[in-house]
């Protein structure tokens, strides 16, 4: 049985009707601000336009490079697409050493352009023309297609000379400077863009992209006329376009202040970006493990956890050393594992602490403590979710979901659904997709309906 100090202490986490109400009101008010001219500087939901028009018809042929950066490694990847809602994948992963992650934007997009000629060369296409559709994981705002600029670095990054800089223009200037291949940049998107096509190629009736990984954020299909920023020019032609709501930001303005909790204040005091992307750090995967090293750390002193151990402070000690210590993939690890055994919760207690057997008990309160942290990031995205698929004007929708936490968490998707059934409208139909690489087949979808459309 759980203690009673334990569900106390675990209670700022859970949100009642009341609080998910509440940030969903403030959440679709934000979005509406984003999209105004008007408002949009001081929006915290940015709702950037992707000048991404039109959605896959399945028949799209040809062979096209996608490039995925988003985090600590990136990926090059060959997709063939062949009609018929087919496609065929090749890919390679390459690393962003550490080093690179905070140097110069040259050196960044060096690296990368030469991984690239080594792809290329590896797949004997040096002398081919390959249209690229380039996946770009940061808050960018994009002037068309192939244009975006940086607005900040997060997840780690702090390349200097790229903020406020056109990132397609950087990459196109990196492979020209080597001239070892013809590649061009044809599409610049975020990786939920990515997934929202990858999710459309085989269901007509995905308009929600949503990626839950290391970092979180969505996208959706939006009426042209509701897209202040969208250049007049292209209002004409097409009814909707993909914006890229960068929710991560949420809550920048206070509107998430009444559900965070202590430990969310000091999981952003201690980030390198102070204060900004607060509803991505409740949320992605970079920032979950750390929450849970913090309660671990509360329920330590409090002796609500390991209490037959004399050896508690030096598993304090363990926590305290490096934040980075309870990783979150421990988190979908342990709300997996079976009770009584607990084998996986016991082993990841053994690798941290050196002790042999936590007791069931020690084992049951930490699984809470991972449950309500992970509960509470799945209700809040939900919250968005449905803000997002009650704008849309389709009756019908799917949500194309990706990214590690969602896609490895056993429990993310059902947390998900019970928050969507009281949010969404009676009367939409909806429902969860799961993307099939939508960072790497969707940015070739969008370089191949890109390539079309010219």
């Amino acid at each position: 049985m759980l203690d009673a100090e334990v569900r106390e202490l675990m209670q700022p986490f859970v949100l009642s009707d009341y609080q998910v109400q509440e940030v969903y009101s403030r959440f679709c008010l934000e979005v509406a601000r984003g999209l105004k001219r008007s408002t949009h500087p001081q929006a915290n939901v940015k709702c950037f336009p992707t000048y991404v028009q039109d959605l896959p018809t399945g028949d799209e042929m040809g062979k096209y490079l996608a490039l995925d950066l988003g985090g600590t490694n990136f990926r090059v990847l060959l997709v063939s697409l062949k009609g018929h809602h087919d496609a065929t994948v090749d890919s390679q992963i390459y690393a962003v050493p550490k080093d690179l992650m905070v140097g110069s934007g040259v050196q960044l997009f060096d690296h990368i352009a030469g991984c690239l000629a080594k792809f290329v060369e590896k797949h004997d296409m040096k002398t081919a023309y390959l249209p690229l559709g380039f996946t770009f994981s940061f808050p960018c705002v994009q002037l068309g297609l192939k244009e975006g600029i940086l607005v900040r670095w997060t997840k780690g990054f702090d390349c200097a000379g790229v903020e406020g800089e056109d990132v397609g223009r950087m990459l196109h200037e990196a492979i020209q400077r080597r001239g070892d291949a013809d590649i061009a940049v044809v599409a610049i998107l975020n990786d939920t863009t990515g997934t929202l096509m990858s999710c459309a190629h085989r269901n007509a009736d995905c308009r929600v992209g949503v990626i839950v990984g290391t970092g979180c954020n969505a996208c959706y299909v939006e009426d042209v006329e509701n897209v202040d920023l969208l250049r007049a020019d292209f209002k004409k032609s097409k009814r909707s376009v993909i914006v890229n709501a960068e929710w991560g930001a949420f809550g920048e303005g206070g509107q998430l202040d009444f559900v965070r909790t202590e430990y969310d204040r000091e999981v952003d005091e201690k980030s390198i970006n102070r204060a900004e992307q607060l509803f991505e750090k409740m949320t992605a995967g970079m920032y979950l493990g750390n929450l849970v090293r913090l309660v671990l750390l509360r329920a330590l002193e409090r002796k609500l956890i390991f209490k037959q151990s004399s050896r508690r402070p030096e598993f304090a000690g363990v926590l305290q050393r490096n934040e980075e210590v309870f990783e979150t993939r421990y988190i979908s690890e342990i709300e997996d594992d079976s009770f009584p055994e607990f084998a996986s919760t016991r082993k990841i207690v053994r690798n941290l602490f050196g002790l042999e057997k936590a007791s069931v008990e020690d084992c049951q309160t930490l699984r809470y403590i991972c449950e309500c942290v992970a509960k509470r990031a799945a209700t809040l995205v939900a919250i968005g979710v449905s803000g997002l698929v009650n704008r849309t004007s389709n009756r019908r929708v799917i949500v194309g979901m990706d990214g590690s936490v969602y896609r490895y968490h056993p429990k993310f998707d059902a947390y998900m659904r019970q928050t969507l059934q009281k949010l969404v409208k009676a009367d939409k139909e909806w429902d969860i997709m799961l993307s099939e690489d939508g960072s790497g087949r969707g940015a070739a979808l969008v370089a191949a309906v890109a390539s079309k459309s010219k």
